[in-house]
């Protein structure tokens, strides 16, 4: 008789799944397990070839996963964060009009995985007011889009910064990001210290910039991360040593970049043969640059 309610319980449950979810979506969640896995392969790919290649076919497979499944946070989530990797590790160095679209294209993603947390789309493009009264209590398990959301959001603008439209947007970014760090500074090898790192180094004084709080967030990241990320040491050579003018802490972070061993971070070794690839393209540029 148990056995009898056990298989017309199942049955219930299954009915309820089924009249919820269409066979299309039933199919995507399935396969997110994929998604995953290939994520992680992904972020520990040595070769920049390969990698370069893998990302345009992962991308448009999440695409038309997101398809059938619209509503899937975690799928925006991950498209917002591949086409920021893609945009940043491959195109903007040589084409930042393709890397602003890229960017475009995760950020938008991002507002959808947003919405999945009652953030509505008025109140992403309303005032910064507006969004800050909305992520006041966002939950803390939206940190994912949070964080890829502010990620792409700034990028956009930096591949923009000639337009005023653009800037006026960047306070939005920062406001997504804060709620980040106040959620968990951690994130993402402490991602959320490394955007407040440039947002104050990237600038002067008399333009909202602030060089000991810059310093301060780069510290925090490296220690966060044991000194592993080389991706550190590169963002504050290209930001902060730049703002300077300190050409000695430029050239001789970017040298240690270059020399450190392949495998200082295995988790991040994409991130870490990305950091070496721009650190050469740097120092190249150094006598341009001071």
């Amino acid at each position: 008789m148990n056995r009898i309610f056990a298989n017309i319980a199942l049955l219930i449950t299954l009915g309820n799944i089924l009249s919820g979810c269409s066979f299309a979506q039933l199919t995507v969640r399935a396969s997110m397990p994929m998604i995953e896995g290939g994520i992680t392969a992904l972020n520990h790919e040595t070769d920049l070839q390969l990698a370069e290649a893998a990302f345009p076919p992962n991308i448009t497979l999440m695409e038309g996963m997101v398809v059938n499944d619209p509503y899937n946070s975690v799928l925006h989530e991950h498209l917002a964060q591949a086409y920021y990797g893609f945009a940043y590790g491959f195109i903007e160095d040589t084409d930042k009009q393709r890397a602003s679209q890229l960017y475009y294209r995760g950020l938008k993603h991002g507002f959808r995985a947003l919405m999945s947390y009652d953030i509505t789309s008025d109140q992403i493009t309303g005032t910064p007011d507006a969004l800050q009264s909305a992520i006041n209590h966002i939950s803390k398990d939206a940190i994912n889009a949070l964080f890829w959301t502010a990620s792409c959001w700034a990028k956009w603008v930096d591949m923009n910064r000639d337009k005023v439209e653009s800037l006026a947007q960047m306070p939005k970014a920062v406001i997504l990001m804060q709620r980040a760090l106040d959620i968990d500074e951690s994130f993402f090898m402490g991602g959320p210290n490394l955007f407040f790192a440039i947002y104050y180094g990237s600038k002067p004084p008399m333009l909202g910039g602030d060089y000991t709080k810059s310093e301060n967030y780069f510290k925090k990241a490296r220690s966060i991360n044991n000194n592993k990320l080389l991706l550190v040491d590169l963002l504050q050579s290209q930001y902060l040593d730049r703002q300077l003018l300190n050409k000695e802490a430029f050239h001789t972070r970017l040298l240690k970049i270059i020399n450190s061993p392949d495998n200082i971070y295995p988790e991040q070794a994409l991130i870490t043969m990305i950091a070496k690839q721009k650190a050469k393209l740097f120092l190249s540029m150094e006598d341009q640059w001071f």
